[in-house]
């Protein structure tokens, strides 16, 4: 049984320290090596059951997360982190050999903040962490509201009227974007990199697919959200 930490206790402990969760030795080492390089506390797992036992002690400022593990899959560990208050919020880059649209997707759906498929290069790693942290460091509102669209950032949830409306990870983080630059056209680029942190092929559709059922399940009230062809999207109050 994972001891977990109170989410009030991530800032005393997490001091840019990042967790790397892969079992193949040789890219944990690399990893380590690079990011240490780069002034980061870093500490490497092999499996799931060792880094758990680290994560009851203490939590970090980011994870490093492969999917293929041993002992447990990484989406699996993905979804467990985004179940407990004290890791909702931790920055995650998934990691994996595997390139298909459909296993990136699944993971950003999950709430991966990041992803990079192997084989990657090292400045790339640094850059995606240090831009990770950047994201994960701006801070936070506590309620936003457009029109009868109300997000309450303490509970991480968003009602639209008096109802709850059930979003996916990505779904609340690209509302949440939106509703932050109401009445101005937000680019395409702009929420890949805000949302998803990445660059992959596919990419237009996985945006579309999101803004697709994130209308939906807003009902009357998605469609304050605007397309604009060709450049990105834009949130309004109806009139």
């Amino acid at each position: 049984m994972v001891k977990w930490k109170e989410e009030e206790q991530i800032q005393e402990d997490a001091m840019t320290s990042i967790y790397i969760v892969e079992d193949d030795e040789n890219i944990r080492e690399i990893e380590t090596f690079a990011l240490k390089s780069s002034g980061y506390q870093v500490a490497g797992f092999g499996n799931a059951k060792e880094f758990y036992a680290a994560l009851s002690e203490r939590i970090p400022s980011l994870i490093i997360l492969d999917i293929m593990l041993p002992d447990e899959d990484g989406l699996e560990i993905l979804k467990k982190m985004r179940s407990r208050s004290a890791t909702r919020h931790v920055p995650i880059i998934m990691v994996t050999a595997k390139s298909t649209e459909l296993d990136m997707v699944k993971g950003l759906d999950q709430g991966a903040d990041d992803y990079i498929t192997k084989p990657f290069g090292v400045m790339e790693l640094i850059a995606r962490v240090k831009a990770l942290l950047r994201r994960s460091s701006e801070p936070e509102q506590k309620a936003m509201v457009i029109g009868n669209i109300r997000i309450d950032e303490e509970k991480h949830s968003v009602y639209v009227g008096d109802s709850a409306c059930g979003l996916t990870y990505k779904e609340y983080e690209l509302l949440k974007l939106l509703v932050r630059n109401a009445g101005n056209v937000v680019a395409r680029d702009m929420i890949m990199e805000r949302v998803w942190g990445i660059d992959f092929e596919g990419e237009s559709r996985t945006l579309d697919m999101h803004i697709k059922t994130l209308r939906q399940k807003l009902g009357s009230a998605g469609g304050m959200i605007k397309t604009v062809r060709n450049v990105g999207y834009r949130i309004e109050p109806t009139e």
